[in-house]
């Protein structure tokens, strides 16, 4: 259409001795009303038409693109928003050949301690005067504080270092003895905490164990019973705060009383052993990643401003070719008046 418009205008000259030509002709011949300057016209209207079909059929392909891409975007801003507010629970496992030797805090009562042993590849050699006192060979702190939920009454509580050396198999083997109970079963409670260190180095025990009764969870082994612990411990990471307990596996065989006379007292067995050398850390974790966002973001913005850029060009060249279009309508219009 350009080349058309061009040449008409740069060759005035040769439309007007047409325009001659055509009087002269139309003297001597008549010509059909209507035939004259409409099969050329009517052809490039027709393509005028198509080119601006298909250019408004383009503006929609891209406004629906723009549409799509303001989603993506809306999506986007959700699911991160989403993932922020869901963390997810991640689970490592830590391999150690030496535990920070734990606190175990027994609560006997009336019971007594007769011996405690450290022994190597769960090897415990038979006892040889059940319910005698024998050989103290742990470490051992003896404490007393009031109960943390009562603030009134007060607690005696035996402290022993637990077992350190996991690829030796190291275990703590205890042995508690009940001259007299008014109870028809009997059972010592006990106490796990994280760090026996960390109780002989505070300054304030009683406080310490108190703490410690206030976060741990407290179990029992029962007395006429050899009670097996094995422990494992969770470090829990969560708002820059990190918590440890304990997890344990517990079995219970039957202790056969082979004194020769009967007794009335009780005696008590546990042993306490790590289960595993993998300390198990837990923490939350976001997924959703801000660098991928941002990337992403900025792809779609890209691809935004690129669509309203093409979209502002077809519109202004439709609006050119509708300008070329009417301004050739009217040439030709002239041109046959």
């Amino acid at each position: 259409l350009s080349e058309d418009v061009e040449r008409v205008s740069e060759n005035p000259t040769e439309e007007r001795e047409g325009e001659m030509e055509v009087h002269e002709d139309s003297s001597s011949v008549i010509l059909p009303d209507g035939e004259l300057g409409t099969t050329t016209p009517s052809l490039r209207f027709s393509k005028t038409c198509l080119k601006n079909v298909f250019s408004v059929i383009l503006l929609f392909i891209y406004l629906l693109l723009m549409a799509v891409a303001v989603f993506l975007v809306y999506q986007t801003i959700s699911d991160f928003r989403e993932k922020l507010k869901h963390p997810v629970m991640s689970v490592t496992y830590k391999e150690v050949s030496l535990y920070d030797a734990p606190g175990i805090a027994f609560y006997p009562g009336k019971a007594r301690l007769l011996s405690c042993k450290h022994h190597y590849y769960d090897h415990i050699p038979p006892l040889i005067n059940p319910g005698q006192p024998g050989d103290i060979e742990c470490t051992t702190q003896r404490i007393n504080y009031t109960d943390p939920f009562t603030n009134e009454t007060m607690k005696y509580a035996l402290v022993v270092q637990g077992p350190r050396d996991v690829k030796k198999r190291e275990l703590v083997f205890l042995q508690f003895h009940l001259n007299e109970t008014d109870q028809d079963f009997s059972a010592i409670d006990y106490l796990l905490f994280s760090s026996f260190q960390e109780f002989v180095s505070s300054p304030e025990k009683a406080k310490f164990m108190k703490d410690c009764e206030s976060s741990y969870s407290s179990w029992k082994f029962s007395g006429g019973f050899r009670t097996w612990v094995k422990m494992s411990l969770v470090k829990t990471k969560e708002d820059g705060s990190e918590t440890v307990e304990f997890k344990q596996e517990t079995s219970v065989v039957n202790y056969i009383d082979q004194r020769t006379k009967p007794r009335s007292d009780q005696l008590f067995f546990v042993v306490f052993e790590w289960k595993d050398p993998f300390i198990q850390t837990v923490q939350d974790i976001i997924t959703a990643n801000p660098w991928n966002m941002i990337a992403l973001l900025c792809g779609i913005f890209l691809a935004l401003f690129k669509a309203a850029d093409f979209a502002k060009l077809s519109v202004k060249w439709m609006i050119k070719i509708r300008r070329r279009h009417l301004k050739r309508t009217r040439q030709v219009t002239n041109h046959i008046s």
